[in-house]
């Protein structure tokens, strides 16, 4: 394959049911570690558990939040360095520390007055699923679990923590018209 034909992957976002669904969208919520990091985490002395977030992920939705669309994270953890970071980036909603998405996502649903199918999901582990069968569209990257894989509407072709968000944030914006992408 050369570098002008397009991917599998991207050749999926093209279609139809793809298009209808990113162009509804008024929303994306985002699990972290997985989806916003790589899963990984590791120890600094005198700072603790942290990980690794990538900037290409953090403009996309800087981005959206520009064109509004609201922008969110789903997380069972709840640590420092993801506080941080989602403070720095302004994060619309943020619901850190319960494996239970689905309450966080009702309460999202509930605040925000938007409709499930207005709402766009990255998750990659089985308590992600619940959420992931809600939305209106749903994303997962190429290491998640295969049932998570089984359930989304799109496997990213970037893996997550190294701009996999970016790529779904600049299919969003793609397929309604904001530019520049």
């Amino acid at each position: 394959m050369t570098s002008s034909q397009p991917s599998l992957s991207a050749k999926l976002l093209e279609t139809a049911d793809i298009q209808a669904r990113l162009k509804k969208i008024k929303m994306l919520l985002l699990d972290v570690d997985g989806v916003l990091t790589d899963g990984r985490i590791f120890w600094l002395e005198e700072h603790g558990w942290t990980r690794f977030f990538h900037v290409k992920d953090g403009y996309g939705l800087k981005l959206l939040q520009k064109a509004g669309i609201k922008v969110g994270v789903i997380s069972g953890g709840d640590s420092k360095d993801v506080r941080t970071r989602v403070e720095f980036l302004k994060l619309d909603y943020v619901f850190l520390g319960d494996e239970n998405k689905i309450v966080a996502f009702d309460k999202i649903v509930a605040a925000s007055g938007l409709k499930p199918e207005e709402i766009a999901f990255m998750g990659d582990e089985l308590f992600d699923i619940p959420v992931i069968e809600r939305v209106g569209f749903s994303a997962t990257v190429p290491h998640a679990v295969d049932p998570v894989k089984a359930h989304a509407n799109y496997i990213t072709e970037t893996e997550g923590g190294w701009g996999a968000v970016r790529e779904v944030a600049d299919a969003i914006r793609k397929a309604q018209g904001i530019g520049p992408y």
